[in-house]
């Protein structure tokens, strides 16, 4: 096992990965920037690097400044958590090169896996069916939307690399054909460097089901099961959940399997996700192969709360070198959990970010709730990065008992400060159609109108309640996880 891994990260999954590291008795390195400089990943970790300024391409997405600090602290092993670094193959090819283990797959594995069109072919291979589509060798506009005509609109337009929806077009008429083309190959290259384009069948209102992978390096790969993440706003996730409220055992079974059969095929090892679109329902719907990223998922603790398998704990241990502790039959879900992902953002403004101090920021305690996050009371929302203050999980036995307790603790989060999307997703766990579990990938983006206009500003009563109980002034809050005998680092005799 190691002795040290660097955390490649900022926020609450730099938070998450120092507690894995604490359990496993390993010593934790945080790297930071000067907007970070007072932040909780740096208070909690064993040691703790400046890397650079505030913007993050002087600083997190600077492969010298995070190798140096690596070098500096002796690190063993680079964890990079999501986004920044974590699927950039060059990354882990610099990490490897430095006598660094990272923890993720492959370089290999994360170039081919992340071109979704080497993907598309990969999966096809290995039997996983994809969306019926064309990946033109000549990537002429004129050709791009003749492979569309001959698929027959409505298509999407999608770039070769990247995700998030960006640069994704969808053309239901042949009049905006030609200009969808032209403007997805433009967003693709100004995010991706990238302006390649593919073709396929656009799936009306379906389900967006992933499915969770573990592969060791001595052959073992099993399956997590599955999350539902179908709501989404403009392509991006708002909740999850795991199980889907959609997904039979016979097709559970089918597209494990089918994530399985990928991951062998790609030569996968640590921890990934086979994102799939799913369309009908039942035992008879029919599933397609959508992407495969290459690192932990932000929804990972749904598939925590309901296997009981720590997943953080498992890259790190795969990344030791260490077999897989189970077989898949060995592998159970036990009841139901949602995850909501609590943004400094402001929905009657189209989630414009928010930036600011956090004046008022209290957690709740609640049975079977838990609450991932990066953030402290007193501290900063900065403007230099994604606006993520926390994840929160409910877990019950039932969906409707992990939905309730969602809520509960919803309201009970006051927040102030900033405003935040805490109210929409209130709302939002309270749509009929949410609460019935019929959920499609365009669910949100169709009633955010009205989901919108059901919001109060006024904070709830729970909210109210633990406000005016607050007594303590607006510095930051100590962290009652942050034990002075595991983290010296400031102490002095």
């Amino acid at each position: 096992m190691f002795r040290r891994i660097l955390i490649a990260n900022r926020g609450e999954i730099a938070v998450r990965i120092i507690r894995a590291c604490r359990e496993l008795a390993i010593e934790s390195v945080a790297v930071y920037s000067d907007a970070d400089a007072r932040s909780p990943h740096v208070a909690l970790a064993d040691r703790a690097v400046r890397i650079g300024p505030a913007p993050a391409v002087e600083s997190y997405l600077s492969t010298d400044a995070i190798l140096r600090a690596a070098r500096e602290t002796d690190a063993e092993a680079i964890h990079p958590g999501y986004g920044f670094r974590a699927e950039h193959d060059a990354f882990a090819a610099a990490c490897a090169a430095a006598g660094l283990v990272f923890i993720g797959p492959p370089a290999e594995v994360i170039a081919r896996m992340g071109s979704k069109t080497a993907a598309r072919a990969l999966a096809a291979q290995a039997g996983v069916p994809i969306v019926p589509g064309e990946t033109p060798a000549d990537q002429r506009d004129e050709t791009i939307a003749a492979a569309a005509r001959r698929l027959g609109v409505p298509v999407l337009i999608k770039p070769s690399e990247g995700g998030g929806g960006i640069g994704m077009k969808t053309v239901r008429d042949e009049a905006s054909l030609m200009p969808a083309i032209a403007q997805a190959r433009r967003e693709a290259a100004a995010a991706f460097g990238d302006g390649s384009l593919y073709v396929e069948r656009l799936i009306e209102r379906p389900r967006h089901i992933e499915i969770q992978v573990l592969a060791d390096h001595h052959g073992g790969v099993v399956h997590l099961f599955e999350r539902e993440c179908s709501l989404q706003r403009r392509h991006q996730k708002v909740v999850e959940e795991a199980p889907s409220p959609a997904v039979t055992p016979a097709l559970r079974e089918r597209m494990g399997g089918a994530a399985v059969a990928l991951a062998r095929a790609a030569g996968y090892r640590n921890a990934g996700t086979v994102e799939f679109l799913v369309e009908g329902s039942g035992d008879e719907a029919r599933f397609y192969f959508l992407e495969m990223n290459t690192r932990l998922q932000v929804e990972h603790p749904v598939t925590e709360q309901t296997t009981g398998v720590d997943l953080v704990r498992a890259q790190i241990a795969i990344a030791a070198g260490e077999p897989l502790p189970w077989t898949q039959d060995a592998l159970q879900q036990r009841g139901h959990a949602i995850e909501v992902r609590l943004y400094a953002e402001d929905p009657a403004r189209h989630d414009l970010p928010q930036a600011g101090p956090l004046l008022l920021y209290r957690e709740p305690s609640m049975p079977a709730v838990r609450v991932d996050s990066g953030v402290a009371e007193g501290g900063e929302v900065s403007v230099h990065y994604d606006p993520l203050l926390a994840k929160l999980i409910a877990w019950g036995e039932t969906r409707e008992t992990a939905r309730r307790r969602a809520l509960a603790a919803l309201r009970s989060y006051p927040i102030l400060g900033v405003r935040t999307n805490g109210p929409f997703l209130c709302a939002l766990l309270e749509h009929p159609r949410v609460v019935a579990g019929q959920l499609d990938t365009g669910l949100v983006d169709a009633e955010r109108g009205a989901l919108v206009a059901s919001l109060s500003d006024e904070l709830p009563p729970d909210a109210i309640a633990v406000a005016l109980a607050a007594s303590e002034p607006a510095t930051a809050a100590p962290r009652s996880d942050i034990d002075p005998w595991a983290t010296l680092r400031g102490w002095r005799g």
